[in-house]
């Protein structure tokens, strides 16, 4: 399996979500136009992302008004990301994500960066916890496909039932943006 160091990924996907003009426009230029306007969005409305540390911590912590994502970065040519590489470091690290977040009310998404791809956007976004059982976080959770479990129990992250990066951008807008009034 080509999984590769994914700090170069991280810092990709940290300056998308902080809303680099330069990054933003560079990743949507080869989106179609109906997933660009989601993109072209955060230099407006970005996160405040950190970049966290440790073997064991969140690649990266995505923060905007009342929302906090945790989020572990993976990165792989292939379609099919198995936590049981690397001797299973990858399950240990879920299961301490799942402990961490479950005790605070907040959840973990894992980001899948699929390399190689032209023409298509190539992060995807999987819930790596329950989601909350009540708040608006919910509703963003609630449409986030899980990261899957084989058979014996480990993790396993298929890019293809990855929801677009995109595409929870634009969830994550229409939960967050106030109601726009309609004049009586």
């Amino acid at each position: 399996m080509a999984v590769r160091g994914s700090s170069a990924y991280e810092r990709e996907l940290r300056t998308l979500l902080e809303g680099e003009p330069v990054a933003v426009r560079s990743y949507a230029r080869a989106l179609p136009p109906e997933s660009r306007e989601s993109f072209e969005r955060l230099t407006d409305e970005p996160f405040l992302v950190i970049r966290g540390a440790g073997s064991l911590g969140f690649d990266l912590v995505a923060l905007r008004r009342e929302f906090a994502f945790p989020l572990e970065v993976k990165a792989s040519s292939e379609p099919v990301i198995r936590f049981t590489a690397a001797s299973g470091r990858a399950d240990a690290q879920l299961a301490a994500h799942r402990a961490a977040v479950g005790r605070v009310g907040l959840t973990v998404l894992y980001a899948y960066r699929r390399l190689g791809l032209r023409g298509q956007e190539s992060w995807r976004l999987f819930l790596g916890s329950p989601p909350p059982a009540e708040g608006r976080l919910k509703y963003i959770c609630r449409r986030l496909p899980p990261v899957n479990s084989t058979r014996e129990g480990h993790g396993i992250l298929r890019w293809e039932e990855g929801l677009e990066l995109s595409r929870f951008l634009s969830i994550f807008r229409s939960i967050t943006d106030p109601p726009i009034a309609v004049p009586a």
